[in-house]
């Protein structure tokens, strides 16, 4: 991996210093699903999740992503997935591992669990420090408006008294699966479109009666959400400072949160983004998007996935040999 400065930090790059660059957290082994869900084919060329995004994010203007990968993955990443990526973007990777950690941090003796999303963003900052970045999981299909409403936000965004962050919020019902229960971080917004918290939720599903609702977890009770509610599906736009803001967030989260639960606590995504919000550092503008998300959580969405996008390739929405 590259050290040092990274591509946008560098003086011949300097003109394409602001091009917003896509950072793909792929380290995950999806535990659920069993097994790397990543590279499964679901499209009808044998295409896999990842392909339509960067695609998508492709023909909306990015030219550069980077996946966040365990080392071990690399070569099968590259096989599967970079190799076909160069056809549209310049490819990079960064490696979450345990021992990647800002100076005077370690990682708890004797643990194997990986530290969580917020930990593999930050692991990306020697390749993606000094640009905005959209950050994705690997193994969602977010569709193209998704890709365009974040890149045109990243665009033209400065942060000014605060960092002017933001995510893509899908409408709660378009993102659940016939196949189990799901877990969604749920937004709520202000009156001008900013976000001012984001409760995880877990075991959400339809109801009999059609309520979408969620299971009661520890000491918070069960609970309905209305349709129509963000959720987050962890699409984030950040400008620059958001790494280095992470460095800090990491120090907290290992004085503070990691000693409580050292095997297997995890600083997430959305925590890291909820504390500088909380602390008044922060703004994330909610954009919302009516398409419909797809992932494939269980086995038995395999087939729903690629069903739907066979259908989108029908209809001329992606090229059959992409």
């Amino acid at each position: 991996m590259r050290r040092g400065k990274g591509p946008c930090l560098s003086e011949k790059r300097e003109q394409a210093m602001q091009k917003p660059v896509l950072v793909i957290m792929a380290a995950g082994m999806g535990s659920r699903y069993g097994g790397l869900k990543q590279i499964d084919p679901v499209g009808p060329g044998g295409q896999i999740i990842l392909d339509y995004s960067i695609y998508d994010a492709h023909r909306v203007g990015f030219e550069r992503v980077v996946f966040i990968i365990r080392p071990e993955l690399h070569e099968a990443f590259e096989r599967a997935i970079g190799q076909k990526a160069r056809r549209f973007m310049q490819v990079e990777y960064a490696y979450q591992t345990l021992d990647r950690l800002p100076a005077g941090l370690a990682a708890p003796a004797g643990r194997e669990k990986p530290l969580g999303t917020a930990h593999a963003v930050w692991c990306a900052k020697e390749l993606a420090g000094g640009c905005p970045i959209a950050v994705i999981n690997a193994d969602d299909f977010y569709g193209a408006d998704a890709f365009r409403q974040i890149y045109a936000y990243l665009s033209s965004a400065a942060d000014d008294e605060k960092y002017r962050y933001c995510m893509v919020g899908y409408r709660v019902e378009n993102t659940l699966t016939e196949n189990g229960t799901v877990s969604r971080g749920v937004c709520t917004a202000d009156g001008d479109g900013f976000l001012t918290s984001i409760v995880e939720r877990t075991a959400i599903a339809r109801a009999a009666d059609g309520a979408i609702v969620y299971a009661a977890d520890g000491d918070a009770p069960a609970g309905a959400i209305p349709e129509g509610t963000p959720v987050s599906m962890n699409l984030w736009g950040f400008t620059p400072s958001f790494l280095p803001a992470l460095d800090q967030g990491l120090r907290r989260f290992f004085a503070e949160k990691l000693p409580l639960n050292p095997m297997k606590g995890e600083y997430y995504l959305p925590f890291a983004v909820d504390e500088l919000i909380e602390a008044g550092r922060a703004s994330a503008k909610v954009l919302t998007t009516d398409a419909r998300w797809f992932g494939v959580t269980y086995r038995e969405d395999k087939p729903v996935v690629s069903a739907a996008i066979a259908d989108m390739t029908r209809r001329g929405e992606y090229p059959p040999d992409l």
